[in-house]
């Protein structure tokens, strides 16, 4: 289903009340999250519910899309780290029920019920490059060079960017 938004934030509302009702209706429920700019606004929005007392994480579990091989959690473009600034320090989500074991994980919960991605400039989803194969699960990619170059910006030296990552394949997602 395609949803039509005005602009950036009546998108951001649109996806966070997607995510709310999943919440609202299965508070066990597992939430796939991505990074990005695109999804802080959606973030900012489930806060702002949260804070009001309007949703409850709780019970809720996450597995994130990818995240950068080798980086430490630490650092601050970790994907890890990326979660936890812009919503897991933010709302009342369980720290161990945060995932870094993606496919055992997933498996083991049953699958994810919701899953929040957007889609790069040529179509990419996580790391998965089109003509990627459908039928993968997690794994680990090489970056490509565009990705590396998108990715420079948020990093202190070109030296510094991750050059592989690991991502939930098109059949996980």
């Amino acid at each position: 289903k395609i949803y039509k938004a005005k602009d950036y934030k009546d998108m951001s509302r649109k996806a966070a009340n997607i995510i709310s009702a999943q919440v609202i209706m299965k508070p066990n429920c597992v939430l796939g999250l991505a990074t990005g700019s695109t999804p802080i606004g959606t973030y900012d929005q489930l806060v702002e519910w949260y804070n009001k007392g309007d949703l409850d994480f709780s019970e809720v579990t996450t597995v994130n899309l990818d995240e950068y091989k080798g980086l430490p959690r630490t650092n601050d473009q970790s994907y890890y780290y990326f979660m936890h600034q812009h919503l897991f320090d933010r709302v009342n989500i369980d720290p161990e029920r945060e995932c870094g074991r993606y496919e055992e994980l997933i498996r083991s919960l049953g699958g994810v019920d919701l899953q929040l991605l957007g889609l790069g400039h040529n179509g990419h989803i996580g790391f998965n490059e089109p003509g990627e194969a459908f039928e993968k699960e997690t794994h680990c990619v090489d970056l490509t060079e565009s990705t590396i170059e998108a990715n420079k910006r948020f990093f202190a030296s070109a030296d510094d960017v991750p050059k592989q990552a690991y991502t939930m394949g098109i059949k996980t997602i």
